[in-house]
């Protein structure tokens, strides 16, 4: 079709909606379709090839004067559009080169107040912009959302609003949860055969939003409210003691975040949706070339176990100076001073043991970068000292703990934090914190993020097993990169594994944890364990860190939540194919379909004949494929396959 005609039926239709209290759009593939009714308030429903997935939500915006936005509204105008554009990411996540097409649909209200929705082909997604003068303080939102009967959720229970959303994704009955059953985003609905996860983009000057049952197929949404006073705990705990009536005082003139549900037909095709990082604004830092994404030797889950050496093992430079030199012999871009570096409550006072700056002139020489881990609250408090310091000590960024919270203030941090930090050349990544919402996009420097209950649990609980593995790539990851925190050396089965704080292990077969640096999305991806232990078994990290961290495309091969995961990834002319299985072992078929034609040398991580027994015991093998080969490949109970496949042979 010519563009002028289309243009011509877009203005034709534009003016017959605007006599219309009905609006549709749907997705560029015609599968998904979206409707707006603009009446007393304001409902919007969804179906995929016609099957019901959202029934008539109520969306609208209560300010403090009393004002509802949403509710007895008159229509000024609608407006369709399209949206046909190619993003090219700093950081490439899942894709190299990311497909920006939707239809959009925005009715402006006499009020000021409006409404955008956007149809893809992977989801929708909506968001308010207002038109006032003045500043507005808004007190609540009217969002709930009606799933059809006999809908399903994996819930993300939270027990308040202070957390750092490391949540276990409960299987539940919609019809179950109530007002008391809070969540945090995103969570996942199972609605008439089709996946919709929701979660947010763009959260910017405004709390992050959360749920709770509202009995009956329905979900409502929450907001932290601003906080009036706080008290410190500690160093790291700044607990809210009394708060605002009120969720945000913000500029009148303004888009607020957007409300996001990915849709699938599948719980593979989950994971191909980059519909969070689409929806962020573009790139704010003009030079992006020392982001630098890469894998990362980390201290503080192996508890600085070094054995063998010369040296007391410890907070030191003398152990610090050992992790470099694994990290250099191994290729790892960098290593991290977890917690101990700096006298806590000051981040600018390091411990006598440690000197920062001879450590980043010796990770120089053997082109390896520092991390710095601090507490959030000490930072913010000497965020500008900090930064320009670190800067000039040859420090490439830090890890920015113990946030637990999205409210507005928390949330203003967060723009800060990467604004500021961007200024200064260092990476940042956020734990203690809330999920992401497409800030990857907007501030490349923020390549990762924590908010998953990630392997750390080990060292305490029994939480992060096999079944929880299976169950964070279609939930959690959705929404963007997770710092989980892979690549135990020790491992456990179910029957033998046991917490230990400082000599952790892993539930879950060897050949598991090497599958999960394919499967798992961290453009800066730990290496938990400690360098003696990965030294000792050289064979598994020569496999582990051959594996990139950053992706050119995507492909969700077979998976079924919270059971059981099979996905291929593509670097350049290679693909890396992750398989993972919950205490239930498996045999899975691997086809091959998806490579250009030819023939592939393929080397193979996979559970050795004994896993079952002894996690530890994995094959390292190599072997020739064709393109449309079909591959059976086993899972031990708590397993995993990996591999890398090259052209030729």
């Amino acid at each position: 079709m010519k563009k002028t005609s289309l243009l011509v039926i877009l203005f034709l239709l534009t003016a017959c909606y605007s006599f219309a209290k009905e609006y549709k759009i749907s997705s560029p593939d015609n599968k998904i379709s979206l409707t707006v009714n603009v009446g007393t308030d304001i409902k919007w429903s969804a179906t995929r090839e016609g099957k019901a997935i959202i029934n008539d939500s109520d969306i609208g915006l209560i300010l403090a004067n009393g004002t509802v936005l949403g509710h007895n509204e008159k229509v000024r105008k609608v407006v369709l559009s399209q949206l046909n554009d190619i993003i090219i990411p700093v950081v490439a996540n899942k894709k190299s080169k990311i497909i920006d097409n939707c239809n959009i649909l925005t009715i402006k209200l006499k009020s000021g107040f409006s409404l955008q929705f956007r149809a893809y082909n992977d989801g929708v997604a909506y968001r308010f912009e207002t038109a006032m003068n003045d500043e507005i303080t808004v007190k609540n939102e009217i969002t709930g959302f009606v799933f059809p009967a006999g809908s399903h959720a994996w819930y993300p229970l939270e027990t308040s609003f202070m957390s750092h959303n490391e949540r276990t994704f409960i299987y539940s009955s919609l019809d179950t949860l109530t007002n008391k059953h809070l969540a945090s985003l995103p969570a996942l609905f199972q609605v008439n055969g089709v996946d919709v996860l929701i979660t947010e983009s763009d959260i910017e000057d405004y709390p992050g939003m959360w749920l709770v049952g509202g009995g009956s197929g329905m979900i409502n949404g929450i907001w932290p409210k601003y906080p009036e006073t706080e008290k410190l705990d500690g160093d790291r705990n700044l607990l809210i003691t009394s708060t605002k009536d009120y969720i945000a005082k913000t500029k009148g003139t303004r888009a607020f975040p957007w409300r996001v549900f990915v849709i699938a037909p599948d719980d593979a095709k989950l994971l191909e949706s980059d519909l969070v990082y689409k929806l962020a604004p573009p790139n704010k830092i003009e030079d992006t070339k020392w982001i630098k994404p890469g894998r990362v030797a980390w201290d503080w889950w192996n508890a600085n176990n070094l054995y063998g050496v010369d040296f007391r093992a410890g907070i030191n430079n003398d152990t610090y100076k050992y992790y470099i030199d694994f990290a250099s012999r191994n290729g790892i871009e960098y290593v991290i001073l977890d917690e101990g570096w700096y006298k806590l409550g000051n981040v600018m006072e390091q411990v006598p043991e440690i000197n920062v700056q001879e450590l980043c002139k010796y990770a120089e020489s053997k082109h390896v970068g520092l991390i710095l881990w601090v507490v959030w609250k000490s930072f913010w408090d000497k965020i500008d000292e900090a930064v320009t310091a670190y800067e000039k000590w040859g420090v490439k960024g830090v890890k920015v703990d113990f946030m637990q919270r999205d409210d507005q203030k928390i949330v203003n941090f967060y723009q800060e934090a990467m604004r500021k930090t961007a200024d200064h050349h260092l990476l940042i990544d956020f734990h203690g914190a809330y999920k992401p919402d497409g800030m990857g996009r907007t501030w490349p420097n923020a390549i990762t993020r924590e908010g998953v209950k990630g392997m750390e649990n080990d060292k305490w609980s029994r939480d992060v097993n096999p079944d929880h593995d299976a169950t964070i790539p279609f939930t959690r990851m959705i929404a963007g990169p997770m710092d989980y925190t892979p690549g135990a050396m020790v491992n456990m089965d179910k029957a033998n594994f046991t917490p230990n704080f400082t000599r952790p292990e892993s539930q879950g077969t060897r050949a598991h944890q090497v599958a999960l640096y394919v499967i798992y999305e961290s453009p800066l991806q730990m290496l938990a364990d400690s360098p003696s232990n990965y030294m000792k078994e050289q064979e598994t990290t020569d496999f582990i860190v051959k594996i990139p961290t950053v992706w050119d495309d995507i492909i969700g091969l077979d998976g079924k939540v919270g059971d059981y995961l099979l996905l291929a990834r593509r670097s350049g002319a290679n693909w890396f194919v992750g398989a993972i299985t919950d205490w239930t072992s498996r045999d899975m078929v691997l086809d091959l379909s998806f490579l250009p034609s030819g023939k592939y040398s393929m080397d193979i991580f996979q559970d050795g004949i004994n896993a079952d027994r002894y996690a530890g015991d994995y094959k390292h093998l190599k072997t020739i494929v064709n393109s449309g080969e079909k591959m059976k490949i086993h899972l031990a109970p708590g397993g995993g396959w990996a591999a890398k496949i090259s052209p030729g042979y």
